[in-house]
This record gives C-alpha cells, structure tokens and sequence, in this order.
C-alpha cells in the first residue's frame, strides 16, 4: 500500500507540473480533480503493464469501510435505545478476542475500529499478540463465543484481506 501512495504521488506530481506549464486551469477545484482523474488512470494503466494489485484491493477497502460505517451506525443506534428506554440492556464485560491478525498494523486497525465503535473498547494486547482484550457495553455470556465469530468475521477478516 505504501508503493502505491508513492506511486500516486509521483503521478500526481507530475501532472500537476504538466498543467502548471500550460495553464490551463485557474480553479484550483477543477484542477484537483483533474490532478485525480489522470494520476488514477495512470496509476490503473500502469497496473495492467506491470501486474501490480493496486486496484484488486480498492473494493476490500470499500468494503471495509461500508461495514465499519454501518457498524458504526448501528452501534450509535442500539446505544440510543438503550440511553431512551427506561430499561436498563448493557451488560459490560471485557472478552479476549483471538487473534489472527499478527502485524503492527493488522493489529493497530482492528484494535482502532473497535474503539472508534459505540460500545466496544480495545483494552490491551496479550504479551503473545495471540488475543486483544476488548471492553463490551453488551456482551451477554450465553453471546460471548457469536460476539468474538462477529467480530472476527467482521473486522479482523475485511482488515487481514486488505493486508494481505
């Protein structure tokens, strides 16, 4: 992911210089989508010459961050519920959560999305790196074991597709 943020910048640079020479655009609105447009087909056209996966991974990453938006909402939601209902529904634990994940980063994005979720708070990481604890405002015990398969087949599986 690093050699195509490079990638893109280069291209990006060097279209704008390009522009810059022959002035063609004075908004700078205009010109940072054109910037965008033809450093992407660039990018795209240089993928195919030289096989790199750039663009087999933009849909994982879409598809993670529509999951993580959609989580994100429903979380917000089921939180609300239960802050305007008289009824009190949270049932706080802390759960250790298996890992798969194994790198710095696999590790810090999983961790991260939880957080940033209403209701889920990643508490620490084993000394092994093989569990991440998390802090769940509603984590029955019968729904313990489908909690950790929901996350697991959530988040840790759309993160480990994109890193790996």
């Amino acid at each position: 992911m690093n050699t195509f943020l490079i990638h893109f910048a280069i291209a990006a640079y060097a279209v704008t210089w390009a522009i810059g020479k022959l002035n063609w655009f004075d908004d700078s609105a205009a010109m940072t989508i054109l910037v965008f447009l033809v450093a992407f087909t660039f990018l795209w056209l240089s993928s195919i010459l030289y096989d790199r996966n750039y663009f087999r991974k933009i849909p994982k990453v879409l598809g993670l961050f529509f999951f993580f938006l959609k989580e994100l909402i429903m979380a917000n939601l089921k939180i609300a519920y239960d802050i305007i209902t008289p009824r009190y529904f949270m049932n706080p634990s802390i759960i250790a959560l298996p890992l798969k994940a194994s790198t710095d980063l696999e590790i810090s994005l999983l961790a991260n999305m939880l957080t940033l979720t209403p209701g889920s708070l990643s508490v620490d990481v084993s000394e092994d790196r093989k569990e991440l604890y998390v802090h769940l405002l509603y984590a029955d015990d019968e729904k313990v074991e489908s909690i950790k398969k929901e996350l697991k087949d959530g988040f840790e599986k759309r993160i480990l597709a994109i890193t790996r």
